[in-house]
């Protein structure tokens, strides 16, 4: 099939450029040792695991589901982290992973024993309290009155029989200077503690396969782990696995003026593309300006009943037509996994663009998928 015949909407994944992206994490693990697992919580396309797990090390999880889809359908390590357990999931948890993070001493001292039982590698969860982020304290993990990881405060070094790890997470889209001023932060609150560790894990939100992103640092970062306190030294990148791999493809379906020409798609900001009101962010659009940049504006809305289900404003070379597609780029992450059926709106089909360019599609949603969710 090819791309100009895929139905809309319809997420694509270009399978040529997320395997660009597993090279560059590749060459990270092979350079420095470190081993690198995929969060599945920013992307769970699980058609294209076998070739993630021909580059990385394995998945980590945010609880039960995700940890049963990357131990079913990638059967590498298998990492967990919650801010806490459900006792009538950790049993399952435990027999599946073999990385589990706990958040405070109370869930390790709860919980800490089963595992340890059972083979697996304890790790603990610290809050170094460096916000490096600006503008998004709702990723930042670091932010004041945050539920993740332990402070230095109530660190407890006598509860820390079995812990072999230590996992931090404070990082969203930034470079490896950030990663660097966090790690100064890590040793100076929790360096003593580091010696008696096997290894650490430095979390996700480091945009590695970026074009600006500074490798030589990162890789400095994870030889100063390695180097100074013998540890084995984990990364769990999800936006860097498929970053800039993805299409989310779309029709005009209708125009409306409101002070200003306005483009009904058939696709949604709230449903399809949350992050672009969450962040909020503009998502890239093939072929298109800022507002004002080309002759022609408009505002690119959703169909959906909420008022703010706007995409954003765009200009064009030619005005847009009904029937018309729009392509937006870096549409495979936090979109497929984030997506709703609010209103009623179809969730968009899901395809794969090989490396030849011929498309498939491998996923399709009707009206029992909507059905199906409510009672």
């Amino acid at each position: 099939m090819r791309f100009e015949e895929l139905p809309t909407p319809c997420y694509v994944v270009d399978e040529g450029l997320l395997e660009k992206n597993l090279k560059i994490l590749n060459g990270v693990m092979e350079r420095t040792g470190a081993k690198i697992v995929l969060a599945q919580k920013a992307f769970s396309m699980t058609t294209m695991y076998p070739l993630i797990g021909k580059y990385l090390s394995g998945t980590t999880a945010s609880g039960l589901y995700e940890a049963r889809l990357g131990y079913e359908e990638m059967g590498k390590e298998n990492h967990v982290f919650a801010p806490a357990y459900r006792e009538d999931e950790i049993d399952e948890i435990i027999s599946i992973c073999d990385h589990i993070i706990f958040n405070s001493f109370s869930q390790l001292e709860k919980f800490k024993d089963k595992a340890l039982k059972a083979g697996r590698k304890i790790g603990l969860r610290i809050n170094p309290q460096c916000s490096t982020q600006i503008g998004h304290a709702i990723y930042d993990p670091c932010s004041p009155g945050s539920r993740f990881g332990v402070i230095k405060e109530h660190f407890r070094p006598d509860l820390l029989e079995g812990v072999s790890g230590l996992h931090f997470h404070t990082l969203c889209q930034q470079n490896s200077d950030d990663l660097e001023t966090t790690l100064n932060a890590v040793e100076e609150k929790f360096g003593e503690w580091l010696p008696q560790m096997e290894w650490i894990n430095f979390g996700g939100g480091h945009h590695i396969t970026r074009e600006d992103y500074d490798i030589p640092r990162l890789e400095a970062c994870i030889k100063r782990m390695q180097e100074n306190y013998g540890l084995e030294v984990y990364l769990e990148p999800g936006e860097a696995v498929a970053l800039n791999a993805g299409y989310l493809v779309t029709s005009v379906l209708d125009f409306h003026q409101n002070g200003m020409e306005i483009a009904i798609l058939d696709t949604s900001a709230t449903c399809h593309m949350p992050d672009v009101l969450e962040m909020p962010y503009r998502p890239p659009l093939f072929g298109s300006g800022e507002a004002g940049e080309k002759p022609f504006t408009y505002r690119l809305g959703g169909q959906t009943c909420l008022t703010g289900d706007v995409i954003g404003d765009y200009s064009f070379d030619q005005p847009l037509n009904s029937g018309d597609r729009l392509v937006f780029g870096d549409m495979a992450i936090y979109t497929m996994v984030k997506n709703t059926t609010f209103n009623g709106m179809a969730l968009p089909a899901i395809a794969i663009k090989d490396k030849n360019g011929d498309c498939r599609v491998v996923q399709q949603f009707g009206y029992q998928d909507f059905k199906m969710r409510l009672a």
